[in-house]
């Protein structure tokens, strides 16, 4: 549990971020020393932090192969700082997105090589709940980050801003300092043939320093014969807000910090839960809802709103319609609760588990890269959908999600309770476009089932 919920400071990392910009978005001092940037230029500041992420997940496919998930992560850390040193010290608006770019490559380096280092160190047993922790830690990050712009906010001045961005910096490094304390991967070090020191790792992390121990035997065998979407609202929760009627900064600020607790204490029951319900029921649960609430954000949007102006901005907006606006936000409360209790933590758990060791760590990166690379997009529409097709945004998300549950109910077999290389034989097996007919016992393994394969393979050789 230590091990894997310290290198969750990595997810937090990216939560930081998320809210050190969400959170200044209505900061006159922000919007004075930026040039009140419109939708179009705050989109391009938003979406230099995921596409920073994109490029590093993507370099992720490669180092963390070549030189380990421990010091992948260690390197993470230190990006971060010149990150956010860039960020806090920014003059203008290039500054600033190279600020964030860099910052983004540490977010790609983490968000990537922390699940497989969590899972390539947990028992199957709780392997989903350690995993998603990172998923728990990012929320910590951005409800941190929101209260210390919430705090921030009573500073006149460039101050209100720069506080925030330069604490951030302290995480990441406690992070490197403290990773450097940490075991490597097993699983790295048996595919780069250091057996006797993975074997020891096994058997301090599962077995209380026992290498006979029954689980350590079990994991050791397997890895042997192997080596043979953030959703919409955290990024621009104050421009749906804004939309549905909620007007002033503080005001705005207050109702946005709800969904963030909301985040934080939603996450928990996942986490505890994650390795009882099983992956599949969570994801088909949780697209299901997301766009369930994201449609009724779009009618309501649609029925009781009309084209305005708002601090001189022309928006779509609901005005004088008390019960529409607060039934805007609860649905927005809504949707982030049905993303906290089950997208959120099964989208870091879930790629980690699926792929053999060889390929595990240039897979992940790039399945996170993927979500970058749509976090980039999300991050750089959002502001002009919403300035041009207004209503209609919610609608083409909440189709994403519609689509991604029939994708999940054909296509994503259970994973839940088994090892890493257990998971493998569910794919040996076949059961194209039969995923909900997988049983939990599939690919299911014991001792002497591993030690047979192991005994027929020398006899055979």
């Amino acid at each position: 549990y230590i091990v894997g919920s310290f290198a969750c400071i990595g997810g937090g990392l990216f939560g930081l971020d998320i809210s050190s910009m969400s959170g200044v978005l209505s900061n006159p001092a922000y919007l004075r020393v930026f040039n009140k940037p419109g939708s179009s230029a705050q989109g391009a500041i938003t979406a230099a932090m995921p596409a920073g992420s994109l490029i590093g997940a993507l370099f992720v496919t490669w180092l963390a192969d070549r030189i380990g998930r421990k010091k992948t992560v260690i390197l993470a850390g230190m990006i971060w700082v010149i990150g956010s040193i860039l960020q806090c010290a920014s003059v203008n608006r290039g500054m600033l997105v190279v600020g964030r770019i860099i910052s983004g490559i540490s977010v790609g380096f983490s968000s990537a090589v922390v699940p497989i280092y969590q899972s390539e160190i947990t028992a199957p047993a709780i392997r989903g709940r350690i995993v998603s922790l990172q998923q728990w830690s990012i929320t910590w990050g951005i409800l941190i980050q929101y209260f210390i712009q919430f705090g921030c906010s009573y500073i006149d001045g460039v101050a209100s801003f720069r506080i925030p961005w330069g604490l951030q910096m302290i995480p990441a490094i406690i992070l490197s300092i403290g990773m450097t304390f940490f075991p490597e991967s097993p699983r790295f070090l048996m595919d780069n043939d250091r057996e006797e020191e993975a074997l020891q790792i096994l058997a301090d992390l599962h077995g209380g320093g026992d290498k006979d121990n029954e689980l350590v035997v079990l994991e050791f065998e397997e890895i042997k014969q192997q080596a043979g979407e953030l959703p919409l609202n955290p990024y621009y929760i104050i421009y749906v807000f804004r939309g549905a009627g909620l007007t002033g900064t503080r005001g705005n600020l207050i109702a946005d910090s709800v969904q963030y607790v909301l985040n934080v204490a939603l996450t928990v029951p996942a986490i505890i839960y994650i390795d009882k319900w099983g992956r599949r029921p969570m994801l088909l649960a949780g697209t299901l809802l997301m766009g369930f609430w994201l449609s009724l954000v779009g009618g309501l949007q649609a029925r009781f709103g009309h084209w305005g102006n708002v601090d001189g901005d022309r928006i779509w907006v609901v005005e004088n319609n008390d019960p529409a606006t607060k039934a805007i936000i609860v649905c927005s409360y809504f949707f982030v609760c049905s993303f906290a209790i089950t997208m959120g933590p099964v989208s870091w758990t879930y790629p980690a588990e699926l792929y053999s060791t060889k390929v595990r760590g240039k897979a992940v990166s790039l399945a996170t890269a993927t979500n970058w690379a749509f976090n980039t997009a999300l991050a750089f529409a959002v502001p002009p959908g919403l300035a041009s097709i207004a209503w209609k945004t919610y609608f083409i998300f909440a189709t994403f999600n519609f689509a991604a549950c029939i994708h999940i109910f054909f296509m994503y077999p259970e994973t839940v309770g088994r090892t890493l290389e257990e998971v493998d034989e569910i794919f040996a097996q076949g059961h194209t476009f039969t995923a909900w007919a997988i049983s939990r016992e599939v690919g299911k393994k014991t001792v002497e089932d591993v030690q047979k394969v192991s005994l027929d393979e020398k006899v055979t050789a």
